[in-house]
Formats: C-alpha cells, sequence, structure tokens
C-alpha cells in the first residue's frame, strides 16, 4: 500500500472518496446477479428470454460508450460518473413496477448505461491522480471495488429474496445507488489541459469506432470480446445451470467465491505488472479462464461449482484491471477515456451476443454444453493474446510471457527483468 500512502493529500483524499463510490456501485449492482434471471423465469420467461433480458443490459452500454467517452474527454469525468451514479439508483425501480418482457428489456438497457458511464470516468479518474511509475498498483487497489461488491452484493441479494422476495430487494438496490450518488457528487476532477488541436481526443462517434482499427486496441478489444461470450454466459446461466444440474447451492455464494479470488488476486498483480509487465498477467488471466469454463463444463456437484468460481474470479480479478492499464499506457491523457471505453465495448458485445443466442441453444442442448464452448472461447483468447499483442510473432510472444515490453506503450517505462 505504499503506492496509495506516498500521495499527495489531495489525490488520496479522491481515490478514498471514489473507492467508496464505486463500492456502492457494484454493491447495487452485484445484488440482483443471483436472482434476475430467476426473476424474469418465474413471470414466465424462456431461456431464450431471459438471455434477451439479461443481454439488454450489453446493448445500453454500446449505444452509450462513443457519447460517454467523449463527453468524459472533453468536459468532464465527474458528469460521467454522476451519470453513471444516477442511473444504477434509478433502473432497480424500474424491475420493481414492471412485469412484462419487452418492458423489462427496456430497463436492463437503460441500467446497462450506468456501467458504461461509472466504469469509464472510474477507470480514467483512477488513471489521472495515479503516478504513471506505481499506475498498475494503484489501478489493482482501486479495482477491488468490484470483487468486495460482487462479494457483499450477491451473497446479501440471494439471502433477501429468498427471505422477503423481490421488492424488498429492488428497494434495496436502488438505495445503495442513491448513497453512491451522494459520495460521487463529493469527488474532485484534477485539472486536465485539454489539447483541441488533437483529432483522437475530438470528433464524431465514427471517428470514436475508428479508433478500434488502431493496433494498439484491435487485439485487446478481440480478447475482450471472447471473454465477453464467456462472461455474458456465466452470469446470466450459471443460476439456471446450477438448479437444472439439482445441484444444492445457492447461486449466490458461486459469485462470492468469484469475488473472494478476484480481491485476493488484485492485490499481488498490479504491483507485480509495474515490473513485469502487463502481457504475463493478462495471458495467466486467460489461463485461469479457460480452466474455469472447462470446470463448469464438467461440474456435477457444489465443491466443484465453488472452484470454478474462484478461477473465473481469478481470471477476472486479472484480467480487467491489467487491460485498463494497459490501454492507459498505450493512450495519452486527451484520449484515455474513449481508448478504455473502446477496449471494454468488447467486452460489452461479448454480453449483449452471449444471453439471447446462447440462450437459444441452452434450450437445444442444455446449459450444461454452453460452458464447453465458452472453454474453447477462452482458450482461443489466450491463443489470440499470445501471438497478436504486439507487432508481429515474435514480439507477441516475449510481451505476453513477460519477457519484452510493450511496443505500443505510449511513454516507454522500463521493465525490470
Amino acid at each position: 500500500m505504499k503506492a496509495f500512502t506516498d500521495l499527495a493529500p489531495e489525490p488520496r483524499r479522491n481515490l478514498l472518496v471514489l473507492f467508496a463510490t464505486g463500492l456502492l456501485f457494484w454493491c447495487s449492482l452485484a445484488s440482483l446477479l443471483p436472482t434476475l434471471p430467476l426473476y424474469v423465469q418465474e413471470i414466465g420467461g424462456s431461456s431464450q428470454q431471459i438471455g434477451i433480458v439479461m443481454g439488454a443490459f450489453a446493448i445500453g452500454l454500446l449505444l452509450s460508450r462513443a457519447w460517454l467517452g467523449n463527453l468524459a474527454d472533453n468536459r468532464s469525468r465527474k458528469i460521467v460518473l454522476l451519470i453513471g451514479m444516477t442511473v444504477v439508483a434509478i433502473a432497480p425501480l424500474g424491475y420493481l413496477f414492471i412485469h412484462s418482457i419487452p418492458l423489462l428489456i427496456a430497463v436492463r438497457a437503460f441500467h446497462g448505461v450506468s456501467i458504461a458511464a461509472f466504469g469509464t470516468a472510474y477507470s480514467a479518474l483512477t488513471v489521472d491522480l495515479s503516478p504513471e511509475k506505481n499506475r498498475g498498483e494503484l489501478v489493482g487497489y482501486m479495482s477491488l471495488v468490484n470483487p468486495i461488491g460482487v462479494a457483499i452484493g450477491p451473497a446479501i441479494g440471494g439471502l433477501l429474496q429468498a427471505a422477503v422476495g423481490y421488492i424488498p430487494l429492488f428497494l434495496l438496490s436502488a438505495l445503495l445507488g442513491l448513497i453512491g450518488l451522494v459520495s460521487a457528487v463529493q469527488v474532485r476532477e484534477p485539472n486536465r489541459h485539454l489539447e483541441n488541436g488533437d483529432s483522437s481526443s475530438s470528433g464524431p462517434s465514427n471517428q470514436f469506432w475508428r479508433l478500434l482499427l488502431s493496433p494498439r486496441i484491435r487485439i485487446p478489444a478481440l480478447v475482450m470480446l471472447l471473454i465477453g461470450l464467456a462472461f455474458g454466459t456465466l452470469s446470466t446461466f450459471v443460476p439456471l445451470y446450477i438448479a437444472e444440474a439439482k445441484v444444492d447451492l445457492n447461486a449466490g455464494f458461486f459469485y462470492t467465491a468469484a469475488a473472494i479470488a478476484s480481491f485476493g488476486i488484485r492485490l499481488l498483480t498490479g504491483r507485480a505488472s509495474d515490473r513485469y509487465g502487463r502481457g504475463l498477467f493478462i495471458s495467466l488471466s486467460l489461463t485461469f479462464y479457460s480452466l474455469a469454463m472447462l470446470l463448469l463444463w464438467t461440474a456435477r456437484n457444489a465443491e466443484a461449482f465453488l472452484i470454478a468460481g474462484l478461477l473465473e474470479g481469478a481470471g477476472a480479478g486479472t484480467l480487467i484491471p491489467m487491460m485498463v492499464a494497459l490501454m492507459a499506457d498505450r493512450s495519452q491523457p486527451q484520449e484515455r477515456a474513449k481508448i478504455l471505453a473502446l477496449c471494454v465495448s468488447g467486452f460489452d458485445v461479448g454480453i449483449a451476443i452471449a444471453g439471447p443466442i446462447f440462450g437459444s441453444i441452452a434450450e437445444q442442448v442444455g446449459y450444461r454444453s454452453l460452458f464447453g464452448f465458452c472453454a474453447i472461447l477462452a482458450f482461443v483468447g489466450l491463443l489470440v493474446f499470445i501471438t497478436q499483442s504486439s507487432k508481429d510473432l515474435a514480439y507477441s510472444l516475449k510481451f505476453a510471457s513477460g519477457r519484452g515490453r510493450d511496443l505500443y506503450a505510449v511513454n516507454q517505462t522500463p521493465q525490470k527483468s
């Protein structure tokens, strides 16, 4: 924690307030994870409709990414943060009052705007407040809001729903979002010098998406797409898969196991990546994801599901902060929010596709087969990264194994061997 304690008082205060805001955001969002698929099923939704409702979350993400990324870079990170917290406070009330599948799809898409706004602003603010030499370490610490929130939220949500039903659960989710909004108001955004002449930092949405073709972004976004497909399947269908397999396990504890692993590994990998490079840890994260999906494919008891949750958590806990740090390394401050949003948009597309497409497949082959396919997707992501992450195969292999620097990094910091 020395990187945090060495910060000046103002950045340290901002990071603490930002951390509290993020924790409330993820607790609100994650409290619904184990119950929403069951809620849609209870009101008459089929497996395909459950997938469409859950996947609609990513539609809101995708439709708002370009606008929010430009707003964060050209106007204010804080405005975008406040948008995200406002949406996460309002959306749960939609689930409370709506019982129609088409309208639930709309509410779920609106809910997706929250993570597009929050994720973009939170990541950009964290990087803005972090010295370059400790960027990976501080990003790793700040990303702990995700596993903590995902550990607390689903456990509380699952138990609350089982005890008193859906209405108190939706009210709790909205209340957590409202408290987070109050916290977000206290964040003080650091001053940035906007370079209006830089074409990468301003311009219409089509220019935003053209950045995706850049070699510094293309492969990370593709890897995030493949993992997004696996994660979208996992987040939508694990509760239903556990029920189908007749395993005596509260689905909330699967997500709690993932969050525990995610928390633990983030304490180690951020600082290590500042020393050994991002590539090695991204490769490890994709290996964890492949093993998690493989184990889910063969899982037949509670222990197997929980171990798979631990592996998935280790994969997610390494991949997301490492990708944020990698994109921060590869971008200038005036384009940082757009670059971060673009990379993560691959993850959004995967989630959007996974629900409706795999939901219809599940009706034919069952949930178990889906996770075998997801194991293949995760392994393909690993192969793509280790062979295509740099300018040619030789450099890619070196970067992905921690033996070479990132050739696309804007500022080349010496890497220790």
